[in-house]
């Protein structure tokens, strides 16, 4: 298990395994689609390094992408903790 599967793992507490599953190969894909977007946008032509632009762009496309990840992660968190737990809700 990757530093993704377990830390998604722990943040939810049990979760099904296919549905586990599901959300890891979706993640991978979305990151695989990314990289060809993103390649394709900063990327005029390929060499034996980056120039300036295009570190700049790729640089800018990672960091947006992880501060995007962290807003629903943490959305996410907000609306699993205003949800009321069911145990919870039988006992009013």
């Amino acid at each position: 298990m990757d530093s993704f599967s377990s830390s998604s793992a722990a943040g939810l507490g049990a979760v099904d395994p296919q549905l586990q599953h599901f959300i890891e190969q979706r993640f991978q894909q979305l990151v695989h689609q990314m990289t060809e977007l993103r390649w394709e946008k900063c990327m005029d032509k390929p060499g034996p390094k980056l120039d300036s632009q295009a570190e700049a762009c790729f640089v800018n496309c990672i960091e947006r992408f992880i501060d995007t990840s962290q807003f629903i992660l943490n959305r996410l968190e907000q609306t699993q903790k205003s949800k009321p737990v069911f145990s919870e809700s039988l006992s009013d």
